[in-house]
């Protein structure tokens, strides 16, 4: 399973950027998808994550400004950042449980991509 992230870059703090994660390969299923990030300096922390049947679950820092979300195919998973701060700051990895061509659910992580909020 290979995870394709997009979407990053520089915005100023009240900015909103859009972040896609498309999924490819052979697989039976994928089943959760999220993102995280890692600050500099800073552990890697699950901002949202979001299951087949579209229950979600945010961290706290982002709730009621990010909203996470999936397509009908549920192999795209996306994140739209709303009033971002400087704190958002970060590189963003796409992850996804997924149950490949062995028949067991593993976990997969896109590469990065860096969103920056300044001014």
């Amino acid at each position: 399973v290979q995870l394709q992230a997009s979407g990053g870059g520089l915005v100023q703090p009240g900015g909103s950027l859009r972040l896609s994660c498309a999924a490819s390969g052979t697989f039976f299923s994928i089943n959760r998808m999220g993102w995280y990030r890692q600050a500099p300096g800073k552990q890697r922390e699950l901002v949202a994550a979001i299951s087949n049947g579209g229950s979600t679950n945010y961290a706290d820092s982002v709730k009621g400004r990010f909203t996470i979300s999936r397509d009908n195919a549920k192999t795209t998973v996306y994140l739209q950042m709303n009033s971002l701060e400087p704190e958002d700051t970060a590189v963003y990895y796409c992850n996804a449980l997924a149950v490949g061509a062995a028949g067991i659910e593993l976990s997969y992580r896109g590469q990065g991509t860096l969103v920056t909020v300044s001014s």
